[in-house]
């Protein structure tokens, strides 16, 4: 809602469209909402430096009948290049208010929402307007377009002339409810229409809608010819983005620089997020120690020491290294060259039976770091292709998503210190080669088809503006910290409870307190004195008698954890995933991956830390893994391998299903990632071991 003088403007964002012709789920969902809403006004924002183009949008809007007023944006960019345009002489030449606004500054944005508020009320003013496409075709629109208007042929949703052009272009989604209203006259229609195609096939050797988009552009060309633009400098001048390009796009060049500014990007990362990460850990690390010494034994202070003060401020302590992470990738996005490395990475996935198009929804995944499959699911909206569109989303979980960096960073961070940013780097690359080597298998199998087309406007190089860096990292990282609060929060206590209970059978525990009782017998009562009351320094047998206690209840705490419902499904899986080095505490963590990836590292600290005792010192996660003697190095990198590919989040699980139109693609997500993920992890601990010993 835009607040103008006092007035409510109900504004909705449709999503950016070249056409309406439908092609894309983002075309079909532009034109369901202008046909059907018929909203008051349209504001149509085009590129003032690329008129020609944006223009072409416009025209079939026009057609449509749709109120419209032009948005002239990025004015400023189009005069850096030499480009004055003349709105007045525009708007008098379209018919339709013509504004100039810069976005970005928010220039001209009060002067363009005056005018569309002043073009909702001429709305019953509005017409559709006539193209001419040639003799051949417009003989075909007024014979369709009598028929039509003459039967009420969906002339409650569509112009008639319009849905005689879109039975011209074999438009799927008219023609579909044309059979539905009338299928003898959708019959009819679709007959004359096809005798028009055939003899412009014959005599122009074009598809009609070849011959349809050569006849819009030249009604473009014939308004802007006529002193609407003028050009300052020669039109053979190399803009300043396409001197950027031939250097950052070069065929050799532009991916080694991916390269080195992906890795720099973990470099900024890692290297100025260390401090506050080590802060953030040593705050919670101070809290939980100040929990447990203020609180006495009992289920409420392991609750909140291990389940949420362990369990979320493992996940909490990462906030810093999140959000270095996506104010870097803010930059690269604000600054134009996302757009490149789809454009650059076209070629590749070409080769494996995609295009540029799932470049975007990869990235989206967190393809560079930080993103999220769920958005990266819905963007594959935007291929043509079913089976690239398919291939696409069911391996865009396979990209290191925001959910997925804590895990990395904790146990690269344990196992790889001092090559952090090298490591993040090879799982960033290592995430990107499976993926497209799995949507290759697909392409192969299961989703055998052509590969499709890709087109591609990369915008102009930016300089970012600070207010939008921080507004984007503020964002995502909130979103971060929420999920940390909420879902990460209540799946923690539900894991601590499942780590908690049920307690161990009284028998035992009997046994436990008389074998400690035993120890405690066999010394003399003053070093029993000095130990109960906690005398330092500890010294001979003192300190021998201190040490057995504490093993103890070492001993009685992985008794505890093991005898729980969770230690229980986590050592039963253990009998299968030894082979890939995961224990029943790794199994447990994994088992809560499952409905959010942050949560594997919450669990690891709260199984962790149930595993403790009072006397052991509260070190972090990190260190906790690192110093664990299960835990290596091969350990590490099958854990991370298991991590990074097996079953998505519940969450983008039900994207899937839902994207795909069927649960039983989300269910195939989530088995043959799994098996997928563990045959992977199998094979890298086992040649890890090998090399270790």
């Amino acid at each position: 809602v835009y607040q103008l003088d006092g007035q409510a403007i109900h504004i909705v964002d449709l999503p950016g469209t070249y056409s309406l012709s439908a092609y894309s789920l983002e075309e079909v969902v532009a034109r369901d909402f202008l046909v059907n809403e018929k909203p008051g006004a349209i504001v149509n924002i085009v590129d003032a430096a690329n008129l020609e183009r944006n223009l072409y949008l416009t025209t079939q809007f026009f057609e449509l009948g749709i109120p419209v007023i032009i948005a002239l944006n990025m004015i400023d960019v189009a005069a850096d290049r030499g480009i004055e345009i003349k709105s007045g002489v525009l708007e008098e030449r379209l018919g339709v208010p013509v504004v100039p606004i810069v976005a970005r500054s928010g220039q001209g944005i009060h002067r363009l929402m005056e005018e569309a508020v002043r073009l909702v009320k001429r709305t019953g003013e509005w017409r559709p307007k006539r193209i001419s496409y040639g003799d051949d075709i417009d003989k075909l629109l007024l014979s369709l377009e009598e028929k039509v208007k003459d039967a009420g042929f969906l002339t409650s949703t569509y112009p008639a002339r319009w849905t005689g052009l879109k039975y011209l272009e074999n438009d799927e989604q008219v023609l579909s409810k044309g059979r539905r209203e009338d299928p003898a006259l959708s019959c009819e229609l679709e007959e004359e229409a096809a005798g028009v195609i055939n003899h412009l096939r014959e005599t122009f050797d074009s598809d009609p809608e070849a011959v349809v988009a050569d006849h819009r552009y030249g009604y473009i060309r014939s308004i802007l010819s006529e002193g609407v633009i003028i050009r300052k400098h020669d039109l053979g001048r190399l803009y300043a983005s396409d001197r950027i390009d031939q250097v950052l796009t070069h065929r050799l060049v532009g991916p080694v620089i991916m390269g080195f500014i992906v890795f720099g990007l973990y470099h900024f990362t890692f290297t100025y997020s260390e401090w506050p990460v080590s802060l953030l850990e040593n705050f919670f690390s101070w809290l939980g120690g100040f929990v447990d010494s203020l609180l006495p034994d009992g289920s409420l202070k392991s609750l909140l020491v291990s389940g949420i003060i362990d369990g979320v401020g493992g996940v909490l302590g990462f906030v810093p290294l999140i959000m270095f992470m996506f104010f870097g990738i803010a930059v690269l996005e604000d600054s134009g060259y996302l757009a490149r490395v789809a454009f650059m990475l076209d070629r590749v996935f070409r080769i494996f039976g995609l295009n540029g198009s799932s470049v975007m929804p990869y990235i989206i995944s967190g393809g560079i770091a930080g993103g999220c499959a769920v958005p990266g699911v819905m963007a594959t909206r935007t291929l043509r292709s079913p089976k690239e569109r398919m291939a696409t989303l069911l391996t865009v979980p396979f990209m290191n998503c925001g959910a997925k960096l804590p895990v990395l960073a904790l146990l690269i961070g344990a196992f790889f210190f001092d090559n952090r940013a090298k490591y993040m780097f090879l799982f960033t690359l290592l995430s990107w080669a499976v993926a497209l080597l799995v949507a290759k298998f697909l392409r192969l199998t299961v989703l055998r088809g052509k590969s499709t087309f890709f087109v591609l406007e990369l915008p102009p190089y930016r300089v970012p503006t600070l207010k939008g860096l921080l507004i984007h990292t503020w964002e995502r990282t909130w979103e971060y910290i929420k999920k940390a609060g909420t879902v990460i929060l209540g799946i923690s206590i539900l894991l601590w409870a499942l780590m908690t209970y049920p307690n161990l059978p009284p028998e035992k525990q009997k046994a436990l307190e008389n074998k400690g009782q035993q120890i405690i017998s066999s010394y003399e009562p003053e070093i029993v004195r000095q130990v109960e009351q906690g005398i330092t320094p500890l010294e001979g047998k003192a300190e021998e008698l201190q040490e057995r206690l504490t093993d103890l209840e070492r001993r009685k705490a992985a008794m505890d954890l093991r005898y729980s419902v969770a230690g229980r499904i986590g050592i039963a899986l253990e009998g299968v995933t030894r082979i890939a080095g995961f224990d029943w505490r790794t199994n447990i963590a994994l088992l809560g991956g499952i409905a959010a990836k942050e949560v594997i590292v919450s669990t690891l600290g709260t199984a962790y830390s149930l595993g403790k005792v009072e006397a052991d010192e509260h070190s972090s996660i990190a260190e906790t893994l690192a110093n664990d003697p299960h835990w290596n190095p091969a350990v590490a990198l099958s854990v991370l391998i298991f991590m990074s590919y097996y079953a998505p989040c519940f969450v983008t699980v039900v994207c899937i299903s839902r994207e795909a139109g069927s649960w039983g693609w989300g269910f195939f997500a989530v088995v043959f990632n799994t098996m997928f993920a563990f045959i992977l992890a199998t094979i890298v601990y086992q040649v890890g071991m090998l090399v270790i010993k």
